[in-house]
């Protein structure tokens, strides 16, 4: 059953990780994507696997952001967020630039790109989803910048389902725990070399803190963004839907 078909819909971060695997999911599904990011030949790529369209753009320029919503043709029924960075950073150490940076990709991003795209979503009513993360509700003392993002991803969405929410606009965040994206092995090549150890290891480690031992994939995250912005979730806005595989529970070491 395609789920979206008829529908365009204009994904950022589609380049790598869960922006990639959303923009697969979504046109198996029959959406026309117009696939946004710094991806370069990953995103052409993607996107003439896909038969999408791409544009290479940066969420902190306003020239992009334009660029990508034009794009679209005047149409657009969805819009995901999935384009993200972070830094690891402590309270006492964070710098100015990073968490500036931070903000402006994580938040400012987003906001800019719903912005853009509210005035054809609003014709017919339509669906973003923004991608937040656990992070928002557990942070650690080393991604303060990044949960801090998050955080703010998360009131802006549900600021902004409520001012949607009369024009049939749907605004929901999902908020994933560990994924195996590029960003997770930036992290854990971080993380190995502080241990000592190697990027293998700190995964295992970390899998042994969730629930279902393991971490996810970026294509179960994607099913995620997929049912928020289908008709599935026609009475769901202003949700956050956590998927971080029974991450924040309290789970005892695995000894396999």
């Amino acid at each position: 059953m395609q789920r979206l078909k008829g529908r365009r819909a204009l994904i950022t971060g589609a380049a790598t990780g869960i922006g990639w695997a959303t923009a697969k999911l979504f046109a198996s599904h029959g959406a026309s994507v117009v696939a946004f990011g710094l991806g370069g030949s990953l995103l052409d790529d993607l996107a003439a696997q896909i038969g999408g369209k791409p544009v290479h753009g940066d969420v902190t320029r306003t020239e992009d952001v334009e660029a990508a919503v034009q794009a679209c043709d005047d149409q657009l029924d969805i819009v995901v967020n999935a384009a993200g960075i972070i830094v690891p950073d402590r309270p006492e150490t964070v710098t100015d630039d990073v968490w500036a940076k931070t903000f402006a990709v994580n938040v400012t991003g987003t906001m800019a790109v719903c912005r853009a795209a509210l005035p054809l979503l609003q014709r017919h009513g339509g669906a973003i989803v923004n991608m937040a993360s656990v992070a928002a509700f557990n942070s650690s003392p080393d991604s303060t910048s990044y949960a801090a993002s998050k955080a703010a991803v998360v009131a802006y969405t549900r600021s902004l389902a409520h001012a949607g929410g009369i024009y049939g606009v749907r605004a929901n965040a999902v908020a994933p725990g560990w994924v195996r994206t590029p960003m997770s092995e930036y992290e854990m090549q971080l993380a190995a070399r502080q241990n000592n150890t190697n990027p293998e290891i700190e995964f295992e480690t970390t899998a042994r803190r969730i629930a279902l031992g393991r971490l996810a994939q970026p294509a179960e995250i994607a099913a995620c963004c997929l049912f928020l912005a289908s008709d599935e979730a026609s009475f769901v806005t202003g949700a956050v839907l956590v998927a971080d595989g029974g991450g924040r529970a309290p789970v005892q070491n695995r000894a396999v």
